[in-house]
């Protein structure tokens, strides 16, 4: 605890919750080091909402900090930055469960239900005050707004759950502020949106709420940072594409920009410390090498345990990184990581088309060094999952709005067998009755492959885009 947190070796308190032994002394220890909440009972009452829920039968439910004055039930209360009043129906503190008590006062955390219709009134920072007092109310800062590092695309498995979905995102997103949500679209996978999230562990636990608290199927798509790509010094390509930007934010490969209009491209990048048992240094070094990282210092922490510090791309972290690190390291290596700006780099899209049609969905930006070997991998889950067509289906990828083939392969169509039409006579012209069949054959699934549009089952964009 030393070695790796700094720790005062004075101020450890050695306990047992098993046995008890020591608990008084941690309760005494945080009444003496940690500092009473500052508050003034004897004045209007104003409180923040730090905290919040959905309750089918009473609406938005807030979790307050009273700072000032004191609230109860029958009270009028306001909100300063949507400017409605509410009666208190209810208040009372944690304890665990919903405990209703008298009233709450300054320094007091607790609850309160006074019949908020929708999750946006009961907004993480927004200050409660006493409505008579509105002219001199002074509203709290709010919390500061954490910027998302990964984005995904978030659709509804049947496009008929579209209202119900975005009614639980809303909810969801009521006390956690720091999701973003825009709406999106998608040809294949209809209406839904794109969502930011503060890394992929964010973005599982929030898909597995959405399953678990409003038994919602959603389509994750696999998750994508925030690239940036500065624009060449040349008004007529700023002002007629890119709205006079220098600089662009691209999230996902729909907004990838033509490359002959861009200088260079961004990648952000991360700074990550690894602690290890030095026997897996060599194995550490390998994996973080493969994904394009520089080496940072190296520090002994005792006889057995190193920290390595490297220098990442994020996109590489938030892939299958801590997994494969977890796996080389029988799972003895811990992991962290802290956002390290950004880095010059090579990245291209690479565009999945089956019989020369374009399919958005499958796009993904790359570094331009894995472009093939990223190819084949998409190319031989997209075979896994499309089934076999009455006509042939060619599925390639190419980079950008190339024609060249990075990857490609074909998908055989179904064939009817005509020879059982002639009942095991070949001779006497049977021969040439069945080749005049297959000629036909032939004949008809060119048309129809020049007609037909491949149909891509749902379950495939589900399984390749949660791989």
């Amino acid at each position: 605890m030393k070695n790796i947190f700094d720790f005062d070796q004075n101020e450890i308190i050695k306990i047992s919750a098993k046995s008890g032994f020591n608990v008084p002394t941690i309760l005494d220890a945080i009444v003496d080091r940690i500092q009473p909440p500052k508050a003034t009972i004897h004045a209007p009452f104003r409180a923040l909402i730090f905290d919040s829920w959905y309750d089918h039968f009473r609406g938005a439910i807030a979790s307050i900090l009273v700072t000032e004055g004191s609230i109860k039930k029958g009270q009028t209360i306001g909100s300063f930055d949507n400017g409605k009043e509410y009666e208190v129906l209810e208040v009372g503190v944690m304890h665990p469960d919903m405990l209703p008590c008298k009233a709450l006062y300054a320094g007091q955390v607790g609850y309160v239900v006074c019949n908020m219709r929708t999750v946006k009134e009961a907004s993480v920072g927004e200050t409660l005050f006493e409505p008579s007092k509105k002219e001199v109310v002074v509203p709290f800062p709010g919390f500061k707004q954490v910027k998302p590092t990964v984005y995904a695309g978030l659709y509804p498995v049947e496009t008929s759950e579209y209202e119900d979905l975005k009614q639980a995102v809303e909810r969801l997103c009521l006390n956690d502020s720091s999701v973003v949500v825009t709406p999106d679209s998608s040809p294949a996978l209809g209406l839904g949106w794109r969502v930011g999230f503060l890394g992929v562990l964010h973005m599982e636990v929030f898909g597995a709420r959405l399953n678990q608290e409003y038994d919602a199927n959603v389509i994750l798509t696999a998750p994508s940072v925030e690239y940036r790509a500065r624009i060449k010094d040349n008004d007529t390509i700023r002002k007629k594409r890119y709205q006079g930007k220098e600089e662009i934010i691209i999230l996902d490969p729909a907004s990838f920009p033509e490359p002959s209009d861009i200088e260079t491209f961004l990648e952000p990048m991360a700074k990550v410390t690894i602690v290890v048992p030095s026997e897996y240094m060599g194995t550490i070094n390998g994996l973080c090498c493969a994904a394009r990282g520089q080496r940072g210092d190296i520090v002994s922490i005792d006889d057995e345990q190193l920290k390595l510090e490297w220098r990442l791309p994020l996109a590489e972290i938030i892939t299958d990184f801590f997994e494969q690190l977890k796996r080389i390291t029988s799972g003895y290596a811990s992991f962290d990581y802290e956002l390290d700006g950004y880095d010059e780099t090579n990245v291209v899209k690479l565009s999945l088309l089956l019989n020369g049609r374009s399919v958005d969905e499958f796009s993904q930006i790359v570094p331009a060094a894995m472009a093939q070997e990223k190819a084949k991998k998409l190319v031989r889950r997209i075979k896994e999952e499309i089934p076999r067509q009455q006509y042939e289906v060619q599925i390639k990828v190419t980079v950008g709005k190339s024609t060249k083939a990075l990857s490609q392969v074909t998908i055989q169509p179904m064939k009817r067998d005509f020879s059982q039409l002639l009942k095991g006579n070949f001779g006497g012209g049977g021969m040439e009755r069945l080749n005049k069949k297959l000629s036909h054959q032939k004949k008809g699934k060119e048309k129809m492959k020049m007609l037909g549009r491949v149909q891509v089952p749902k379950e495939a964009f589900m399984n390749v885009l949660r791989k």
